[in-house]
């Protein structure tokens, strides 16, 4: 049970910002506002949902990709992070777990997840 001063916080923190619904194992194109100087440009990070914690304010997901020379990448990012501009979802994967931390042992076609089909 939270306080109504840190729940009112929160609600104000979020403010109008919507997130699309998703899980470990979908697929997420992240457009992130990047600031060098003076100018402002956006970057996309695509790449693997492996984790989701928190609640509210505090709600984080883990972001996976491969980058050059088969390196993988993780990102943490909070959901209602002011530089992140905009969320995508690419494919809905089709998993049994909340957490999809073994992925970080597999390689090439070990690390596939099947695509959810409808």
């Amino acid at each position: 049970m939270k306080n109504r001063y840190i729940e009112s916080f929160e609600r104000t923190q979020i403010g109008e910002k919507k997130a699309p619904q998703f899980k470990a194992g979908d697929t997420l194109k992240l457009g992130i506002q990047i600031k060098e100087g003076e100018k402002t440009r956006i970057q996309n990070f695509e790449g693997l949902c492996i984790a989701i914690r928190g609640n509210g304010v505090d709600r984080t997901f883990t972001v996976r990709k491969m980058g050059a020379n088969n390196i993988g990448v993780e990102k943490t990012f909070p959901l209602y992070s002011a530089s992140l501009d905009s969320i995508q979802v690419l494919r809905i994967g089709r998993v049994r777990r909340a957490k999809l931390y073994y992925l970080r042992d597999r390689k090439g076609k070990a690390a596939r997840i099947r695509e959810l089909r409808k």
